[in-house]
């Protein structure tokens, strides 16, 4: 249960897809004066360090945020970082906030996890909430949230964050921005996120919920995307669909005698959003063939987009 770490994975391309659906969804939400609940069912670290150990170990990030970084910097994409589609600019300068606040200039060490962006963003009247049964990233989490603005407002919970975010439902002010992330490390994820967002939709059908998962060759992964959309709708909400794929997920079949075959990792992955704001689709509609642009590592890099409205 505690095997899995994010902060082997921080800042690869599926944070960059994931956060950058997070914020520009959060953004919209939070133009209502209105208090806004914000739920994360699986928050790891919070913040983590590109050049640490972990991040070093699986070098992740230099395909993902630190690409991105250095793209922005130097004007590629085919514009200047100023004609960057609005949700890429939203995303990566909250990355370099970050990293202005924890002093670490021009190096970009610093890679704000889910929980650092949605309390970077926060406001006076809304509420944060943060699930991670991993003791040390608990902690860690905990000591990252208290450095932050809004401290007395995030509040961490050593708990399972399937059940416990279901218990918070429906907040107070009957509004709330949910993220669902596990790992999936163990096959059961897949049908426990259905599972949860079916529970959610039963208490709460107005929240906004974000659901993040691997695109991998598992049978599970692949029919997640048409659980959830069928439990939308089913409970009569609209959703969003988006996946994002930097290459080929097959190898080249080519190695040296006695060389093992090498894994191809994570190469795809994709969100699920009920209730998206009507803002979103327009918007990923101008990022995604960015990031797919800056973030390919073959021909096959990819972008899918649909909705419920199609």
């Amino acid at each position: 249960m505690f095997s899995y770490r994010h902060a082997f994975h921080a800042g690869n391309h599926a944070d960059v897809l994931k956060h950058t659906v997070l914020l520009a969804a959060l953004d919209h939400l939070l133009q209502k004066d209105t208090a806004l609940a914000l739920l994360d069912t699986h928050a790891g670290n919070g913040l983590y360090r590109l050049d640490g150990d972990f991040a070093q170990t699986s070098g992740e990030s230099q395909h993902g945020i630190q690409k991105l970084l250095w793209a922005y910097q130097h004007g590629e994409a085919g514009e200047g970082a100023a004609d960057w589609p609005e949700a890429l600019q939203r995303y990566v300068q909250a990355v370099l906030a970050h990293n202005a606040a924890a002093g670490a200039g021009g190096q970009r060490l610093v890679y704000p996890g889910s929980p650092a962006l949605l309390q970077q963003h926060m406001r006076a009247q809304d509420q944060l909430h943060v699930f991670e049964l991993q003791p040390a990233d608990m902690r860690a989490l905990q000591g990252n949230l208290q450095q932050g603005p809004h401290a007395a407002r995030c509040h961490v919970w050593h708990e399972d964050g399937w059940q416990g975010s279901l218990r918070l439902l429906p907040p107070p002010s009957r509004r709330a921005l949910l993220l669902c992330d596990p790992s999936y490390e163990m096959k059961s994820d897949y049908a426990q996120a259905a599972q949860w967002l079916g529970q959610a939709l039963r208490k709460f059908a107005t929240g906004c919920y974000i659901v993040w998962y691997p695109v991998i060759p598992r049978p599970e992964a692949h029919a997640l995307p048409r659980k959830l959309k069928a439990l939308a709708q089913q409970a009569g909400k609209p959703w969003l669909h988006a996946t994002l794929a930097v290459r080929s997920g097959q190898g080249s079949g080519l190695r040296l005698p006695g060389q093992q075959a090498q894994r191809p990792g994570m190469v795809c992955s994709g969100v699920l959003i009920v209730n998206p704001p009507y803002t979103l689709q327009p918007q990923l509609q101008q990022a995604l063939p960015v990031l797919t642009r800056l973030l390919a590592q073959d021909s096959h890099a990819a972008y899918t987009l649909e909705s419920s409205a199609r």
